[in-house]
């Protein structure tokens, strides 16, 4: 009997080693894998450059505290201030830490309680970000949620605007839905946050837990769009593996998270840091997100191609390599024949194939996909609409 809670489904694969886009189990087989950790991996598994970085820090010392100066954690913020736009950086172990910290920063910014959040949203499973996720699953069984949540209809406009009032601290949004099933938000939805909040005083809070890091194209998925967030989470890609996450704010609300406003034993790991320097480092380099876009384009085509007449298919839609497939009929039932021809994937609620490659992916290896995904949905039994 394990002696584990058995909070996860888990899957009959004991991974033995891994390189890139590839993982081989136990028993000597190997898989392409296109879940990267859930969106963690962005730069492959045992990324040449990211390991030479914590095997350097891991010679020095692995931990002190936040009380002493590190070079290594300015030197990350820095690079995330200069991605982003954005002044001050918060460093933690996990995007629902992340998330958590955007919370309290945004009340005590603003002085309100309210948080305006999306049904469909998933910000993580702390009681604060169980009560911002829009999921009635995530939070069944335990008890009374945190107060002052409510949940809007993405991309719905009206609906926001309704809900934003002169409570409301800040509205938390994801501008891709990743767990939600890989719903892009609109441009004029994101323009009526915009407008609502400045009327309002009400602060943007981004969460780029799962679209961060390079994802889908551009260094935040934000950035795709005219938007001006006022806080940024981060975390999953930034460590490549390693935990850390991040908030990053405006410089107006560095006089809120001052000295015992907020804390964290382990966020900043001096090794951690290492890993998320050396990946930003290469998620930042010149032409490192033009090769993301096209490989994201090139394989969204590819799907698109290649499911056209598939009657299980209802939508392929995503943004960069942030791909999700709509079936008609829960998606679980193609992750083990999927792992069965070497694939491994993900779903995005009940009925979306959910794919995160590597972003170092090669072609090739998005073609062997392609061929397999489509393989595996042409052998599901046909439900009718």
């Amino acid at each position: 009997m394990s002696a584990l809670f058995p909070t996860y489904q888990k899957w009959s694969i004991e991974p033995a080693s891994a390189s890139g886009s590839w993982l081989t189990d136990q028993n000597g087989k190997t898989y392409l894998d296109f879940t990267s950790g859930i969106g963690v991996l962005n730069l492959g598994h045992c990324h040449p450059y990211v390991k030479k970085a914590v095997q350097d820090q891991l010679e020095k010392f692995w931990h002190t505290s936040n009380l002493f100066e590190s070079k290594g954690q300015e030197e990350a913020a820095g690079l995330l201030a200069q991605a982003t736009g954005l002044d001050r950086v918060f460093f933690c172990n996990s995007g629902a830490e992340a998330n958590e910290a955007a919370i309290k920063l945004a009340r005590k910014a603003t002085g309100k309680s309210k948080i305006v959040t999306f049904h469909q949203s998933f910000h993580g499973r702390t009681f604060a970000t169980m009560a911002a996720t829009g999921q009635e699953k995530v939070r069944m069984g335990y008890g009374r949620m945190l107060e002052e949540f409510e949940y809007c209809t993405y991309n719905d406009s009206e609906q926001l605007s309704k809900a934003v009032d002169e409570n409301t601290a800040a509205v938390m949004l994801e501008v891709v839905q990743g767990e939600g099933g890989i719903h892009v938000a609109n441009q004029d939805f994101l323009n009526t946050i915009k407008e609502v909040c400045s009327k309002k005083g009400t602060l943007i809070i981004v969460d780029e837990i799962q679209t961060g890091i390079g994802r889908t194209g551009t260094p935040f998925a934000f950035q795709h769009f005219e938007f001006d967030p006022d806080i940024i989470t981060v975390a999953k890609g930034l460590g490549n593996g390693l935990p850390i996450g991040a908030v990053i704010g405006k410089e107006e609300l560095a006089e809120h998270f001052g000295p015992g406003s907020h804390g964290s034993t382990f966020g900043g790991n001096p090794v951690s840091i290492a890993s998320a320097k050396a990946v930003l480092q290469k998620i930042l380099d010149n032409g490192f997100s033009a090769e993301v876009t096209e490989k994201g384009q090139y394989f969204l085509e590819k799907l698109n191609e290649d499911l056209q007449n598939e009657p299980s298919v209802k939508e392929v839609r995503g943004l960069g390599l942030m791909i999700g497939i709509e079936l008609k009929e829960p998606a679980q039932a193609l992750l083990e024949p999927l792992q069965q021809e070497g694939l491994l994937t993900l779903t995005a609620g009940p009925n979306v194939l959910r794919l995160l490659p590597p972003l170092t992916v090669e072609k090739t290896e998005l073609d062997i996909a392609a061929e397999k995904i489509a393989n595996a949905i042409k052998a599901l039994p046909v439900v009718q609409s």
